[in-house]
């Protein structure tokens, strides 16, 4: 396995090439944006704007599966985000990999990389700087933390009464149980998109190394591995969906 390029900063272990790829995903999400909506047309609209009128119409009908859509409509710019993010995301670390060998302690900004630092003669470190962020379980878990806040953080500004209420239901002696439930969200989110990119990355290099005889099961997966990427994206975003309709909107049907 490679060597990920960490440097301590602050007493706090920072990944550059999970910072690098972050800045790399946020940047095609917003130059597809920018592309596909900077010549609006509805008598001849182009490809990248059917694209993207078509993902919108996708999200749209994701929230309106989990809640009722008028009150939804808030979030299709949250679940766009989510799902165009983490898609190109689980993606990136497909195409190409990028590794450089190193012999002696190297430094960047000033701070040396962990993996290099112990470096004695004749030793190296291989430091894989291209990969899909989405296989750092630090940005799924950022991910899934920033989803965690926002239900709560919705849940409290639009439906307080029932917020607070679900979490002695059906009965009080469950309010740890329900807690749990509550805290258990976050760390499923993050687990399972961190546990499926970051092994189908691994898979990778165990057929990169069966050199030409892998080249067919290569082809294979790289192709299962997109429909993996964009099954991922959508049960991340579905997910949030769910989780902020069942926070945020109380039916009347249910009791008060």
């Amino acid at each position: 396995m490679h060597d990920a390029p960490i440097i301590n900063l602050g007493g706090f272990n920072l990944d550059l090439s999970a910072v690098l790829m972050l800045f790399v995903s946020g940047t095609l999400v917003f130059l597809l944006c920018i592309l596909a909506t900077r010549r609006l047309s509805v008598e001849n609209p182009g490809k990248l704007q059917n694209f993207m009128e078509w993902v919108v119409e996708f999200v749209q009908g994701i929230i309106g599966s989990t809640m009722d859509l008028k009150k939804g409509k808030p979030y299709v710019s949250l679940g766009l985000t989510l799902i165009l993010f983490i898609f190109i995301s689980n993606l990136l670390g497909l195409p190409m990999g990028f590794i450089t060998e190193a012999h002696k302690p190297e430094m960047i900004f000033g701070h040396v990389i962990e993996a290099t630092k112990d470096l004695a003669n004749g030793e190296h470190a291989e430091l894989l700087w291209w990969k899909s962020p989405t296989a750092d379980v630090s940005v799924t878990a950022g991910l899934a933390l920033i989803v965690f806040f926002l239900m709560n953080y919705l849940g409290l500004k639009n439906n307080r009464k029932h917020y607070l209420k679900h979490y002695v239901e059906p009965f009080p002696l469950l309010l740890p149980l329900n807690l749990i439930e509550n805290l258990a969200k976050p760390v499923a989110l993050a687990i399972r998109l961190y546990a499926n990119i970051f092994a189908g990355e691994v898979l990778i290099t165990v057929i990169l190394k069966l050199g030409l005889v892998g080249i067919p099961f290569m082809a294979a997966w790289q192709g299962f591995s997109v429909f993996v990427g964009a099954l991922q994206a959508y049960i991340f975003t579905i997910l949030t969906m769910v989780y902020i309709g069942q926070m945020t909107i109380h039916e009347e049907g249910e009791s008060h």
